[in-house]
């Protein structure tokens, strides 16, 4: 690929971006190889996924030299383009692993959508996140249905209407960012994150992800229904009866 790179290692898949130089902006080639990579690693026997960058930003957002070079495109060539970047967003929800955001500099617009795309977010000390599309004439479209899940909607809106740079902390208080790691521990204790959930069993996880994003579409009434099911069919799979053995096991020492 031009733009990404994918690598194995053990139970864990990682996805960098890889345009440095461009601070890991967003284009069409970069959003369809992201797709690719995340339906390559859905496909691999990896438990767990991450998203980095290359260099000192995550991500700047959409690469807007690329995007002044389609503006005279006719609209349909506008829809396929964001189409692109919305096939990442949908692939990571659609996912039965967890895919986990390791954030280092700046995550802005649609690099911070990327990340709160994400079921994780873990945040380096010195990150920032940001929104500025208004500030550019642009509409932070699409980013603003994970932001609306993920935050507020008063702290949602401020943050696409004046399209400010907020740090990890504040990114962390307000609910955009899982976890905030320092400096000098961030690998250490993000790979411990990545271990961890790399430990669960499959199954457990594949129907928990499943049915943590299908309440979005259910009525409380309806999401009791669904956990229900949920709850009946986790115990009869293989991985249930072997975690009871061992919890009993483990209680009876």
């Amino acid at each position: 690929m031009k733009n990404v790179r994918v690598a194995v290692d053990g139970a864990i898949g990682r996805i960098t971006l890889a345009r440095p130089e461009k601070k890991n902006a967003l284009d069409r080639v970069t959003a369809e190889e992201l797709a690719d990579s995340l339906f390559a690693l859905s496909e691999a026997p990896v438990r767990v996924v991450a998203i980095d960058g290359d260099g000192a930003d995550f991500c700047a957002g959409a690469d807007i030299a690329a995007l002044e070079k389609m503006l005279d495109a006719p609209r349909q060539e506008h829809i396929d383009d964001a189409k692109a970047l919305a096939h990442v967003f949908h692939t990571i929800r659609r996912m039965e692993k967890p895919v986990v955001a390791l954030v280092r500099g700046r995550a802005y617009a649609g690099g911070a959508g990327l990340a709160t795309a994400c079921d994780i977010v873990l945040a380096h000390e010195t990150a920032r996140f940001a929104y500025p599309e208004v500030t550019i004439g642009f509409v932070p479209a699409m980013v603003m249905t994970l932001l609306r899940r993920s935050v507020g909607e008063k702290q949602a809106f401020e943050l696409v209407g004046t399209g400010r740079v907020i740090t990890a902390k504040e990114a962390a208080s307000i609910g955009l960012v899982s976890r905030v790691f320092p400096d000098i521990e961030f690998d250490q204790l993000s790979e411990g994150v990545l271990n961890q959930l790399a430990a669960v069993p499959p199954s457990a996880m594949a129907a928990t992800k499943t049915l943590f994003y299908k309440l979005d579409t259910l009525s409380f009434l309806d999401g009791i229904s669904a956990g229900i099911v949920a709850n009946a069919d986790a115990r009869a799979t293989p991985a249930f009866r072997e975690g009871v053995q061992r919890f009993l096991k483990k209680d009876r020492l």
